[in-house]
C-alpha cells in the first residue's frame, strides 16, 4: 500500500498575485533605460542644499531628510558630491559633532580642456 500524495492545491494568495500582475499596465513599469532626472525635490537635490547652507549638515540630518543609511550618505558625499560632481565638501567639528559643508565656487561642471590648437 504506498500512499500518493495529492497535487498541491494553489494558495488564493499566489493566485491573487498573478491576476494583479497580469493586470499591470505597462506605464506601471519604470523605464530602466531612462536615467531620472533629479527634480527640485529629490534626495540629493535636498541633501546638497542642506550642505550649501552656512551652516552645514550632520550625517544625521542628512540621514532624517532623505532615510538613508549612514554608509550611504557617506557613500553620496564621496562618490557624486565630490567626485562626480566635483564639489569641495570641507568638513569640522562643532561640540564633538562633524558638520560637513560645500566650500569655495566650485561648479557643477568641470571644464573640459578644448581639443582646437590655439592660434597665435
Amino acid at each position: 500500500m504506498a500512499l500518493q500524495k495529492s497535487a498541491k492545491k494553489p494558495s488564493s494568495q499566489s493566485v491573487q498575485a498573478e491576476a494583479n500582475s497580469a493586470k499591470t499596465s505597462p506605464q506601471a513599469i519604470p523605464n530602466l533605460d531612462q536615467p531620472k532626472k533629479g527634480g527640485s525635490g529629490s534626495k540629493q537635490s535636498r541633501v546638497i542644499a542642506m550642505l550649501q547652507s552656512p551652516t552645514g549638515a550632520t550625517i544625521a540630518a542628512m540621514m532624517k531628510a532623505t532615510g538613508w543609511q549612514q554608509h550611504s550618505v557617506r557613500g553620496f558625499l564621496a562618490g557624486i558630491v565630490r567626485k562626480r560632481l566635483k564639489l569641495k565638501l570641507a568638513s569640522k567639528k562643532v561640540d564633538g559633532t562633524r558638520v560637513y559643508q560645500i566650500r569655495g565656487g566650485a561648479s557643477r561642471s568641470p571644464k573640459v580642456a578644448s581639443s582646437k590648437p590655439r592660434s597665435s
